[in-house]
């Protein structure tokens, strides 16, 4: 064999320049040397690793700019320093708030978030949380979907830590942090009726939503105690759909002289409606909702709601499943956190306050 041939052969099987390729732990190893063996103990915090070697290894790995394949290091049974987080949308500011509240968490524990959606459809729920699962993440961060057919459960997780917010699973051993839905909802009914409102309709989403169920709650609650009939209709998804309701309710002999609608997408929808059909709030229709939004204060009159704490409701979440994962915790019986919410009079109601005026559900 010449010469040329034999340095061909070399080029071939040699490994490429350092400078077309990411480093990996063997050029660290190399650098620094010492045994690739070392270098993951070193890199993983092993105490068995002398204080002269993990220095080599450190300065290797700043020189390098190596970083370590978290993945590979999961399937090794080593922490993937992620967590999955599962929510029904993001197109709804509800969930993007909860999102960026949970990032934050995890950056502050120096994790990463990986974030999928289920359309709250109990299906691709399961199917979604699987998949978390396969790619070993330390710990999950859901909202479930609706709460009787969510098929979350301990048997499907094992021993990795997982926390449902804002909706309960029927898994008790799982953890939830949850707010004051149906006392906000009756306190914020009860205020109507001090205005002196009898007939008050409750607008909603499905009633298989938590949330939704749980604020119909309330509002039922404060019309029985007050000896007023209830009047509620679930299935409020669209502005067209709240309009033939509300135009049947206005024609009828008894019409509603407030509404009570279950979150943001209704309270909007209907606040759009009654706009278009002409009416004055709060003087032809009071008007009050489940949860504040951005435009609540500036819409004309300012809207009186309950305020739900939705960004430490998450923190509370994300918080609860890192204390879950550094104690390596899978309780037999969850924690179950509930959070007091806000009611906020501003104008819509009836009220006359130049500055909105906050008491607590419970005062």
């Amino acid at each position: 064999m010449n010469r040329n041939s034999l340095q061909a052969r070399v080029r071939q099987h040699a490994r490429p320049p350092l400078v077309h390729r990411k480093p990996t732990m063997c050029d660290v190893a190399r650098l620094a040397g010492v045994g690739t063996m070392t270098v993951s103990r070193a890199l993983s915090g092993n105490s068995y690793v002398s204080t002269a070697s993990k220095q080599r290894v450190l300065r290797a790995v700043e020189q390098l700019k190596y970083r370590p394949n978290e993945l590979a290091r999961a399937f090794r049974g080593q922490c993937s320093h992620s967590i999955g987080l599962i929510l029904p949308c993001l197109n709804e500011a509800f969930f993007a708030t909860c999102a960026h509240a949970v990032t934050s968490v995890a950056r502050e524990h120096g994790y990463s978030v990986i974030i999928t959606t289920t359309g709250e459809d109990s299906a691709t729920e399961y199917a979604e949380a699987e998949r978390m699962l396969e790619l070993h993440v330390d710990g999950l961060v859901v909202i479930p979907s609706r709460f009787r057919q969510s098929r979350l459960t301990r048997n499907l997780f094992g021993k990795t830590p997982v926390v449902t917010f804002d909706r309960p699973v029927a898994d008790p051993s799982l953890d939830v942090v949850l707010v004051q839905n149906t006392a906000g909802s009756r306190r914020i009914v009860e205020h109507l009726i001090e205005h002196g409102h009898k007939r008050i309709a409750y607008l909603g989403l499905s009633r298989s939503l938590f949330t939704i169920n749980a604020r119909f709650l309330g509002y039922r609650r404060a019309m029985q105690d007050a000896g007023l009939e209830t009047d509620a209709t679930f299935g409020c998804e669209t502005e067209a759909f709240i309009a033939d309701l509300l135009k049947k309710k206005l024609e009828s002999g008894q019409p509603p002289s407030a509404l009570f609608t279950s979150n943001t997408k209704v309270t909007r929808n209907a606040l759009n409606v009654i706009t278009h059909l002409g009416l004055n709030v709060p003087n032809d229709i009071a008007l009050v909702g489940f949860d504040d939004f951005d435009m609540a204060e500036v819409t004309s009159p300012p809207l009186t709601v309950v305020r739900q704490p939705a960004h430490e409701m998450s923190r509370a979440a994300a918080s609860l499943l890192f204390d879950r994962i550094t104690r390596g915790e899978t309780p037999h019986i969850g924690n179950r956190i509930v959070l007091p919410v806000e009611i906020v009079l501003r104008n819509s109601c009836g009220c006359k306050h130049s500055a909105p005026v906050v008491i607590h559900s419970d005062n």
